[in-house]
């Protein structure tokens, strides 16, 4: 039976999100073309009527990944994203979870094509962190906002990571997530940071 030009679409949409999860899951490399083509229900034969390379669509799901996050913050203030963002929820569920925190140390061994999109995914983190905060970046003082938010998102990314590196019952773990969560709720409430980031003219 011939697929549809829409099934077709959604067959390789389909791919996308499975691969996005495994990705994130078990990294690049640990992820081959058959396991990925099985996650999602097809073939292995099939991979190449969608994508010209695993690299083609590692960018892809990595783009995926920044629109599930980019979609899950969505109408969620600062402050709440901070806390689910550094929890043991998210920092043991990476399938689940950001493509940041989970795939950046394997991104920087990868074609130009996957660094774009990661770029692209980190422009994406730092315009809803600052829609987040009511910004708006105007003069100088929008500069400085940016580099604020620059520094929170290092900052989130690494604890998750630094707390992956962990054992999983590592009270270490949790201590990262916790002294992370602390600091970067602190600078966001305070006036000095709010007024930077809330009220830029």
């Amino acid at each position: 039976m011939k697929v549809t030009k829409a099934q077709a679409q959604a067959n390789r949409a389909h791919i996308v999100e499975t691969a996005s999860t495994l990705f994130r899951e078990r990294g690049y490399d640990g992820v081959g073309i058959a396991d990925l083509m099985a996650g999602a229900g097809f073939t292995h034969g099939g991979f190449y009527k969608h994508f010209g390379s695993k690299a083609d669509l590692m960018a892809e799901a990595a783009t995926c990944g920044f629109a599930q996050t980019a979609a899950k913050a969505e109408g969620v203030d600062a402050m709440e994203f901070v806390k689910h963002y550094l929890s043991r929820e998210h920092r043991d569920a990476p399938g689940d979870g950001c493509t940041m925190a989970a795939l950046c140390g394997d991104a920087a061994r990868q074609t130009e094509s996957i660094k774009t999109a990661f770029a692209a995914g980190v422009e994406s983190l730092l315009a809803n962190l600052a829609n987040q905060c009511g910004a708006t970046e105007e003069g100088n003082q929008g500069g400085d906002a940016r580099a604020m938010r620059i520094d929170v998102i290092a900052q989130v990314i690494g604890a998750i990571v630094l707390s992956r590196a962990c054992p999983d019952d590592s009270p270490l773990a949790d201590e990262i997530l916790d002294v992370c969560r602390t600091a970067v709720l602190s600078r966001l409430s305070s006036p000095t940071l709010g007024a930077s980031l809330a009220q830029i003219s």
